[in-house]
């Protein structure tokens, strides 16, 4: 997950893994020297296309932005998801 530090959006999306204890990983783009920014944008352009955040992978699926329903639909939890 790509994340910014500042990104309420992003802060809703680390939340939803945390509260189905689904383990995850994120990096705040924001917080990141120059060199890994410029790695971070390339693989979210080759893996997306776009460099919005929240960006997150699943499998081989990408969500971008705050989408929970999604992200249940991907991990197989959408019965626990309104």
């Amino acid at each position: 997950m790509y994340t910014l530090s500042t990104c309420p959006w992003c802060k809703k999306a680390k939340e939803f893994f945390e509260e189905k204890n689904i383990p995850y990983e994120y990096v705040d783009y924001d917080l990141e020297d120059k060199e890994s920014r410029k790695e971070i944008l390339s693989d979210m352009k080759n893996s997306g296309g776009t460099t919005a955040t929240p960006f997150v992978k699943i499998g081989d699926e990408v969500v971008v932005g705050y989408n929970p329903k999604k992200y249940a639909q991907l991990l197989g939890l959408e019965e626990e998801v309104e």
